[in-house]
C-alpha cells in the first residue's frame, strides 16, 4: 500500500508547530487584524513586544563578550583582530555615506514634500521633545568617552555594546599574552558559558511569535492604516531607495565573496521576519551571530564586526535621515542649495554614528541637521512624527543586511571566511540546527573548524 498522505489541516498544523517562520508570519497577520479591528486593545499589547526585547537584551552583552574573547584567543593573532576592526570601520563609513548620497539623490529627483506648503508655525514642536524624552545626541568626544567602560560590571549592567567590546578585546589580548599554560581553565569556561547563552537564546526565541503579535497590534492600533495614504509618496520613495541600496549590497557581496545575498536572505528569513515584526535589530542579534558563524565566518570577525555595526553602520537610518531632511525642507518651502545639501551629508555622517540605543534618535539627528543648516525650522521635524514608525521596517531590513554583508566582506578580506562552507550552507547542502550544539545533517562536515583562506 502506498504511504498515506497527511491531510491538509495536519500538514498546516505540523508546519505551524515546527517552523518559527510560519509562526511569526501568522502572528504578524493576526497582530495587524487585531490592531485594525480593536485598536484600543491592540495599543494595550505593548508589554508583549517590550518584554521580549528585554529578554533578548539581557543576553546580548554576555554573548558578544564570549564570542569576541573566544574569537581572539582561537585566532591567536591580536594584530589580525586590529586589522578586522580597521577594515570594518572603513567599510562602515563607505556604506553609510553611499546610503546618505542615494537618499539625497532620490529626494531631489522625486521631491516627496513638494506642494505640501506647510506653515511651520502650525506644527507642535513640543511633540518632538516628548518623542525624544529631552535627550540629545552625544558629541564626538562624548561618544568616544562613552565607549570606554568605567567598571567591568557596569558595561554589562548598562548593556553598552561598545564598552563590552572594549572589555572583550582586553580579556582576549590578556589570554593571548598569558598563554593557555598559565590560565588553562579560563578559555574553556568562557566557551561553555557561550554554549549556555546560545541555549537560552533558543528558549527565548520560542516567545518570538507572541512578541511580533503584540508589536504589530500596537503599531496598527496606534497609527492605523490611514497614515500610509497621507505620506504615501514619502513611504514609497524610502522603500524604493532602500531596495536600490540593498541591490548594491547584493552586487558588492557577490563581487567580494561570490555569495548570493538573496540566498542569505532566505537563510535568515526567520530572523528577518522577527526583526520586521518587533522593529528591532537587537531582537535578532544573537541568532544572526550564530548563523553567520555556522555559515563559515570566523568567530573574531563575527564578534567584532556585527556588534560594532550596530553603532557605526546604520545604513537604513542614513537613507531615512537624508530623505527626511529634504522632505521637511520641501514641505515648508525651503530650497536647499548644493552646498547646503553637502552640509547635510557631512552633518549626518557624524550624527548617525551616535544614534544607537537613544530614544527618538532619528528626530534628534534631524533636529541637529536642521539647526546646522539654519534654513529649516527645527519644529518642522514634527512633520515626520506620524510616519516614523512605518519607516522602521525599511530601516531594520537595511541596517541588518548592511551589517551582515559587512561581516562577510571583512571576513573575506582578512582570510577569515570559509567560502565553500558558506556556499553549501546558503544552498541548503548543509543544514544546521541552531538550538543544538551540532548540525542536523552531515555532522562530519560541520564538526570541522572553518578553514581560514589565505587569498
Amino acid at each position: 500500500m502506498p504511504p498515506s498522505v497527511p491531510s491538509l489541516p495536519r500538514r498546516v498544523a505540523r508546519i505551524l508547530r515546527t517552523s518559527l517562520f510560519a509562526q511569526v508570519a501568522c502572528a504578524l497577520v493576526l497582530g495587524i487584524v487585531v490592531g485594525k479591528l480593536w485598536p484600543g486593545f491592540g495599543a494595550d499589547l505593548q508589554p508583549l513586544g517590550d518584554g521580549f526585547i528585554r529578554l533578548i537584551k539581557t543576553i546580548i552583552s554576555p554573548l558578544v563578550f564570549c564570542v569576541v574573547v573566544v574569537g581572539i584567543a582561537k585566532a591567536g593573532d591580536l594584530k589580525a583582530f586590529g586589522r578586522i576592526g580597521l577594515k570594518a570601520l572603513i567599510w562602515f563609513e563607505v556604506a553609510s555615506t553611499l546610503a546618505l548620497v542615494i537618499g539625497l539623490l532620490a529626494a531631489n529627483v522625486v521631491q516627496p514634500g513638494s506642494g505640501m506648503n506647510v506653515d511651520p508655525s502650525t506644527l507642535d514642536a513640543s511633540a518632538v521633545d516628548a518623542k525624544t524624552g529631552g535627550g540629545h545626541l552625544p558629541s564626538t568626544t562624548e561618544f568616544v568617552l562613552e565607549a570606554i567602560p568605567t567598571s567591568f560590571l557596569g558595561a554589562f549592567a548598562e548593556n553598552s555594546l561598545l564598552q563590552v567590546l572594549v572589555l572583550a578585546c582586553l580579556v582576549g589580548a590578556a589570554l593571548l599574552h598569558l598563554g593557555h599554560t598559565k590560565v588553562p581553565q579560563v578559555l574553556p569556561a568562557i566557551e561553555q558559558a557561550q554554549e549556555i547563552i546560545f541555549a537560552i537564546v533558543g528558549f527565548v526565541m520560542r516567545l518570538a511569535p507572541i512578541a511580533v503579535f503584540g508589536a504589530m497590534a500596537v503599531l496598527i492600533g496606534n497609527y492605523g492604516l490611514g497614515v500610509i495614504e497621507t505620506y504615501g509618496k514619502l513611504i514609497v520613495l524610502c522603500y524604493v531607495a532602500a531596495a536600490l541600496f540593498i541591490a548594491l549590497l547584493a552586487l558588492a557581496l557577490k563581487l567580494v565573496t561570490g555569495l548570493s545575498l538573496w540566498k542569505f536572505l532566505r537563510y535568515i528569513r526567520e530572523e528577518m521576519l522577527l526583526a520586521l515584526g518587533t522593529a528591532s535589530t537587537e531582537s535578532v542579534l544573537p541568532r544572526v551571530m550564530q548563523k553567520l558563524r555556522r555559515a563559515g565566518a570566523r568567530d573574531d570577525a563575527v564578534g567584532l564586526v556585527l556588534p560594532t555595526g550596530y553603532s557605526f553602520n546604520l545604513d537604513g537610518a542614513s537613507l531615512y535621515l537624508s530623505i527626511g531632511t529634504l522632505f521637511i525642507a520641501q514641505a515648508v518651502g525651503v530650497d536647499l542649495s548644493l552646498g547646503q545639501q553637502i552640509t547635510v551629508v557631512l552633518v549626518l555622517m557624524l550624527t548617525s554614528k551616535g544614534m544607537a540605543g537613544i530614544p527618538g534618535s532619528a528626530f534628534l539627528a534631524l533636529s541637529a541637521t536642521a539647526s546646522s543648516l539654519g534654513a529649516i525650522p527645527a519644529g518642522a521635524v514634527a512633520l515626520l512624527l506620524g510616519v516614523d514608525r512605518i519607516m522602521d521596517s525599511m530601516r531594520v531590513v537595511t541596517n541588518l543586511l548592511g551589517n551582515c554583508v559587512a561581516v562577510f566582506a571583512v571576513a573575506r578580506w582578512e582570510g577569515a571566511l570559509d567560502r565553500e562552507r558558506a556556499k553549501k550552507v546558503l544552498d541548503g547542502e548543509i543544514v544546521v540546527g541552531l538550538e543544538d550544539a551540532e548540525p542536523t545533517e552531515q555532522p562530519q562536515e560541520l564538526k570541522k573548524e572553518p578553514a581560514a583562506e589565505t587569498g
